[in-house]
């Protein structure tokens, strides 16, 4: 089963279940494909979905620590809810230490030396654990590769 078929399946469960909170999610990331699937013309594959929910859950990480620098716990505690049920779509994540070990033998590989190849090593990493990897922390392992 794709992901996107256990995502309306979740939907429907939620739907059963009368839970308002998970549906709405739910339904939002299912807005979210579809607007991709239209503004591309494209099918959204699992590895689409994931970079799709991906971005959902920088936003969602976002808006509670604005919320909760204005003082609006409410909607911090709405939009983490949010966050919890997006979690649960995503792949099992690497490491810390796994990252290192994927940036030093991406960099190793490509030889680059200094900041300046930033962009060409990320550029490969990306390619390498997009989906797999929280990429603020791909970001950090790469810089502290380069500046060695």
């Amino acid at each position: 089963m794709s992901l996107k078929d256990q995502i309306t399946e979740d939907m429907k469960t939620a739907m059963r279940a009368k839970d308002t909170e998970r549906l709405g999610t739910i339904r939002m990331l299912l807005a979210a494909v579809k607007q991709k699937e239209v503004d591309e013309r494209v099918e959204v594959d699992d590895v689409a979905l994931v970079g799709i929910v991906d971005k959902l859950i920088k936003q969602r990480k976002d808006a509670i620590s604005q919320f909760t620098a204005a003082g609006r716990q409410d909607l911090a505690d709405k939009e983490s809810a949010e966050l919890l049920v997006l979690e649960a779509y995503l792949p099992a994540r690497l490491s810390v230490d796994e990252i290192d070990a994927a940036v030093a033998a991406i960099v190793a590989e490509l030889g680059a030396k200094g900041p300046g190849d930033m962009g060409k090593v990320m550029g490969a990493v990306k390619a390498q654990l997009a989906g797999k990897a929280d990429m603020g922390l791909v970001s950090t392992a790469v810089k502290k590769a380069l500046s060695q």
